[in-house]
């Protein structure tokens, strides 16, 4: 490889390596592949549930499955494996990926579509790690973190919009798969034009930097927010449908939150340096609550939209501040490359946890257990503020 890749003194923006933009972008939209799930699991996992593919309860069983499934992908890439061969794993993944979307789209039964997407999981989490090893190596991390979630954003807004409006209702679900299995064969031209190797960071030596209060506190602070927001997001078709809001409307609804999560993103991209990430995170926090307790409380077709929209313009502008935690919490940046980790098992346990407070057809629960899980990552930053004080008061 060219020193570029290889290199273990860092050049400019970067603390080891000095990828191109090219190389850079590359390694992004591998990542956004992996996260395309994302913005999707409304349209995709509402269809299956309309379908009658899946129930309340197993629909919570497959986006669980699935988001676990990434965080661990990603933890065990970043984490064990070398950052070397990057390009032939990402075709791999690529490649694996594909292969769990059409076995997806052809699954028969509830308990084969949560092994689907186990497997599709997997690979996604892998994907995942192609773009957050990078961007750990970054001086600038925030940055390119934002960079990274507008990149991914821009993509799911577009797919939802087209699986919404035209994929869905011709071809349904099975559709749905087919198009991402499509996406990811079309990515394997991208997968070779990521940096072959990265520039090793000393996180071997640093493990035990994560297992500290001020890390544990800060992504378990990162966990429970992206717990409020999973819990919401899986079960938003069936909570429309209970204040009389149709599929299709909900699916409008969630390319527009898409949309303006890509303006959330922007936005913090722009403002990231010029706001504290502790009054940023707990101002998130509080709007968050407030947009739970208003879904709760049965809104008509207009409060249901301005609510989805503000939770998906906070949902990533929060993300460069949750970085930034990071980095102050493990200066050594090990703690960083589990924020991915951190915010895919909040998305995966929020829904879970909130389908065993469902009663019946009543999907009034969810947006009140999200309520609670915004207080606690709050709570959490403070308890991370407190921590980190002493310990330089200490010092």
């Amino acid at each position: 490889m060219a020193s570029t890749d290889t290199g273990h003194a860092g050049s400019g923006d970067w603390l080891v390596g000095n990828p191109t933009g090219r190389q850079l972008a590359s390694a992004l939209w591998i990542g956004s592949v992996g996260l395309l799930i994302l913005g999707l699991q409304p349209v995709l996992l509402g269809a299956l549930y309309t379908e009658g593919h899946v129930s309340g309860d197993e629909l919570a069983l497959v986006a669980t499955a699935e988001m676990i499934a990434i965080a661990i992908g990603s933890a065990v890439v970043a984490m064990l494996l070398s950052a070397h061969n990057m390009r032939w794993k990402s075709a791999v993944l690529l490649l694996l990926l594909a292969l769990a979307n059409v076995w997806t789209a052809y699954a028969a039964s509830a308990n084969t579509l949560i092994a689907a997407r186990a497997l599709a999981g997997l690979a996604e989490g892998g994907l995942v790690a192609v773009a957050t090893e990078l961007i750990a190596r970054s001086r600038r991390a925030e940055r390119i973190g934002g960079f990274f979630v507008t990149m991914q954003t821009l993509a799911q807004c577009a797919l939802a919009l087209l699986l919404a409006l035209y994929v869905i209702p011709a071809a349904g679900s099975a559709g749905g798969f087919i198009v991402l299995a499509v996406v990811c064969v079309a990515s394997l031209a991208v997968a070779f034009t990521v940096p072959g190797d990265y520039a090793d960071l000393p996180k071997e030596e640093n493990l035990a930097n994560v297992l500290t209060v001020p890390s544990l506190t800060a992504l378990l602070s990162v966990f429970c927010y992206f717990m409020f927001f999973g819990a919401v997001w899986a079960f938003l078709e069936p909570l429309g449908a209970q204040y009389g809001i149709d599929g299709r409307t909900v699916g409008l609804i969630v390319s527009a939150s898409l949309a303006v999560q890509v303006l959330g993103a922007m936005t913090a991209t722009v403002f990231e340096a010029r706001i504290d990430y502790r009054l940023a995170i707990a101002v998130i926090g509080v709007v968050a609550l407030v947009s739970s307790l208003i879904l709760a409380s049965g809104p008509g077709l207009t409060t249901f939209w301005i609510a989805a929209l503000v939770m998906g313009f906070i949902l990533l502008f929060i993300v460069p501040y949750q970085i930034r935690l990071a980095i102050t919490a493990d200066e050594t940046r090990t703690a960083v490359l589990l924020v991915p980790a951190a915010q895919l098992f909040g998305l995966a346990i929020g829904p879970i946890a909130a389908s065993l407070l469902i009663d019946g057809k009543d999907f009034r629960p969810v947006p009140e257990f999200a309520a609670a899980s915004a207080v606690a990552s709050v709570a959490l930053l403070g308890l991370f503020i407190l921590v980190t004080r002493r310990r330089r008061a200490v010092a």
